[in-house]
């Protein structure tokens, strides 16, 4: 299970796969809804019945598995996975863009499955998401652009600041692709890396998170973890969250010296929180989110005109009053449950802090 979340080389692009189905798993390619003519990859794993659905997003220089034929169920797994694979790896086209619109092609996989698989689903709306290391940076993120999508989730050995990351990198590994798939460093536009980051968005969390970290990990120190704890601590999210620090777990692999009852009680943890977790999310009907390029909610969705920027979303269902503040006049476009559409741009506050 864990092997889909490390850091391994990634697949080399080959002759995409042609699309299969069958009994118990399928290779499928789903459109994007945000750049047009985008195919994207997934690995459907088939339940017996009728079961919630569980995304599981793959580590930074990973692919999701290399798909094959199932004739017979996967053991231990009640659930309709989704390995999705990333935009730009080696089963999806177009470019990764660390958190960027590689984020919502896991919003269009649930449509696509929810359309594809319905009677594999037992309840359309409760989604689960798990992921670890890259994957686990994207969890961070994806709990706070879209705050009310998720179930429950599961972040393993996440990052929660990239531009934090991008310093602490010390063969250079991670840094080379974030120089392409963000496009510059931090002392760039830090604004970019803080939009994509899920410590700099913690204060849209409405989703309960499961964290595990190990203290000696190198390659993602586990002051991720804990930075994102502290913070969800000071702006009162702790009901919301539960952490697991793996005592001498971590190295140059994730979980190095990892025992087998402390690989156990992660997993065990991990079954916890979507047994625990199993009814819809809703964003409360007034309040303020921040958007980190986009944000997507189930009454409205919000896009900047860059993934690049931040911005203060105040809102009031009830009212129909929606105001976005940034640094500068970000031109924005939003999007109502309704069909209604409002573009505008945004009240400018210098001195803005984010």
């Amino acid at each position: 299970m864990f092997d889909l979340y490390e850091d391994a080389e990634r697949l080399t692009k080959n002759t995409p796969f042609e699309e299969f189905i069958s009994p118990y798993q399928d290779l499928r390619y789903y459109a994007s809804s945000v750049t047009p003519g985008l195919r994207l990859a997934a690995n459907i794993i088939k339940p017996e019945q009728p079961a919630s659905i569980l995304i599981q997003l793959h580590g930074w220089h990973m692919s999701m598995p290399k798909p094959e034929k199932r004739e017979v169920p996967l053991p231990g797994a009640p659930y309709l996975v989704v390995q999705i694979d990333m935009r730009g790896r080696a089963f999806s086209e177009g470019n990764a863009d660390c958190n960027g619109l590689e984020l919502i092609d896991i919003y269009d996989a649930v449509q696509f499955v929810r359309s594809q698989y319905a009677g594999l689903i037992a309840d359309p709306a409760i989604i689960h998401l798990e992921g670890g290391s890259g994957g686990g940076g994207n969890v961070l993120a994806a709990v706070n652009k879209f705050p009310d999508f998720f179930a429950s989730a599961v972040g393993l050995y996440g990052i929660s600041d990239y531009a934090e990351w991008y310093k602490q990198d010390q063969k250079g590994e991670f840094r080379d692709d974030m120089d392409i798939w963000i496009g510059y460093p931090p002392e760039a536009n830090e604004e970019g890396f803080k939009a994509r980051s899920g410590l700099y968005l913690l204060d849209n969390l409405q989703v309960p998170l499961y964290i595990a970290h190990g203290d000696g990990d190198i390659r993602v120190p586990v002051q991720h973890s804990r930075q994102f704890i502290e913070k969800a601590e000071q702006r009162n999210k702790t009901h919301l969250l539960r952490y697991t620090e793996l005592t001498g777990v971590g190295g140059w692999g994730h979980l190095d010296h990892i025992t087998d009852d402390q690989r156990n009680l992660i997993r065990q943890e991990g079954e916890r929180q979507r047994l625990e977790h199993s009814v819809p999310i809703s964003i409360p009907e007034a309040g303020r989110l921040w958007v980190g390029g986009y944000l997507y909610t189930k009454p409205f969705q919000v896009h900047l005109e860059s993934i690049d920027q931040l911005a203060i979303l105040d809102y009031d269902q009830e009212t129909g009053i929606m105001n976005l503040t940034a640094r500068k006049p970000y031109a924005y476009r939003i999007q109502k449950a309704d069909g209604t559409v409002v573009e505008g741009k945004c009240s400018v506050v210098e001195d803005l802090v984010i």
